[in-house]
């Protein structure tokens, strides 16, 4: 059994650890986003982007809505949240403060002289 924990793990991590997936992330626990307004903000085409949405829906760390033509994604994943919360510990420059539900509380800026 450990060794199957170990591997949900390990492909979370993994989706994770990608900077593009990362951000994309990072964007989703904000605010829900169309594909089109998440590439934009993201720096990425569509169809990049896209191949990376898929990872994250395969993980099922983002949820979709469709309004007629648009597809909209958002992020609510609590393993999220936290890996992200403790990331802007461990790097405070620009954190991003979440609650527990995966809102932003606080966007704020903290400088190190």
């Amino acid at each position: 059994m450990s060794q199957i924990l170990a591997k949900r793990q390990e492909e979370f991590l993994k989706t994770i650890s990608n900077n593009h997936r990362l951000e994309m992330l990072k964007n989703l626990l904000r605010r829900e986003m169309s594909v089109g307004s998440l590439a934009e903000q993201v720096g990425l085409s569509q169809s990049a982007l896209s191949q990376h949405l898929s990872k994250l829906r395969e993980q099922g760390l983002v949820t979709t809505r469709r309004d007629a033509q648009a597809i909209y994604y958002s992020c609510d994943d609590a393993g999220v949240v936290k890996i992200v919360s403790t990331l802007a510990e461990i790097f405070p420059n620009h954190a991003v403060k979440y609650s527990g539900d995966g809102h932003v509380v606080e966007p704020r800026h903290v400088s190190h002289k």
